[in-house]
Parts: C-alpha cells; sequence; structure tokens
C-alpha cells in the first residue's frame, strides 16, 4: 500500500451522539451536516442509503430492512446509540420525485410524513431504550415531523396526529 492522503484522526473508542438515517442524495448532503452541528451531533453513525427513511417505511425488499435495521443494532452495540435521527426528502427520486406528486409539495410532505412516521415506529419497537426523531428535508429546510404518535423522543408517550413544524 502507499499512503496518499494524511490526516490526524483519534483512534479511541466513542459514544455516538446519535445514528442518522438520511439518503445519499448530495442536494441534501451540506443542509444535513448543518443541521448536525446545530444540534450539537458531532460523533454521528451515519446510515447514508438511498431513500433513506424509505428504505424502513416502505422498503423494495426484506433485505433493505434489515440492513438498516442491522446497522441501527450495530450503533447502539458498538457506540452506545441512543437517539436516532431518520430523514427523507423533498424530490427524492426512490419515491419518484416530486413528479409522482404531481408537483404538489403538500401531498407530497404529507406522503413523507406518513413515510417517517412508520420508519420512527419500526425503529421503537425493535428498539424500545432508543429516541426517535423524525425529519423532513426540504430545500429551504429541515422540517421536524410533530406529535408523531408513539415516538417517545417527539411526545414522551402521548398519542396525537402527526404534523410537520
Amino acid at each position: 500500500m502507499r499512503k496518499v492522503f494524511h490526516f490526524d484522526s483519534p483512534p479511541d473508542a466513542y459514544v455516538a451522539d446519535a445514528a442518522v438515517l438520511c439518503c445519499f442524495d448530495h442536494r441534501i448532503s451540506r443542509a444535513v451536516r448543518k443541521f448536525l452541528k446545530k444540534q450539537s451531533i458531532e460523533r454521528a453513525d451515519m446510515i447514508v442509503v438511498a431513500g433513506g427513511a424509505k428504505t424502513l417505511a416502505s422498503p423494495r425488499n426484506d433485505f433493505e430492512q434489515d440492513f438498516i435495521l442491522e446497522q441501527v443494532r450495530m450503533s447502539i452495540r458498538l457506540h452506545q446509540t441512543k437517539r436516532v435521527l431518520v430523514m427523507s426528502h423533498s424530490d427524492c427520486a426512490t419515491y419518484g420525485g416530486l413528479a409522482h406528486f404531481k408537483g404538489d409539495r403538500e401531498a407530497e410532505a404529507d406522503h413523507h410524513r406518513g413515510e417517517l412516521i412508520r420508519a420512527g415506529e419500526l425503529l421503537t419497537s425493535n428498539f424500545p431504550s432508543i429516541s426517535v426523531e423524525p425529519y423532513f428535508v426540504k430545500f429551504d429546510g429541515i422540517w421536524e415531523v410533530r406529535n408523531a404518535e408513539g415516538l417517545k423522543s417527539v411526545i414522551q408517550g402521548k398519542r396525537s396526529d402527526a404534523a410537520l413544524r
């Protein structure tokens, strides 16, 4: 082997501030990084795959969902993760983009709200001790799914309808 790039990185084990499931779409990557910094998440276990939350909420196959659950399980086991951020974004190609919703941004947001809640419920049912935070990334900001039914971190055990804020 030949060294082609030098950097210094701490080799010590760490506790993750959060595991973050998001789409690999380059258009949102900078916003996600800035958002994590604003949330004081410095040590994130990034799970970056096409579709992000879609892989849990409406996977194309069992492997896809199992793979993501295993990644979260590994983050919990190896890095004592207690918090999971789950994200989807506007105009995501795995959903057919905004065109799939005939350009209706409200219909798109409603659909993603449901997907994010489903993904969060799957995570909390598989890992009852974690906190799950669902977010919808648009091109003008990141929106928290508020009052998501059953997600401890969002409503602390109360039940009510979901709404984007």
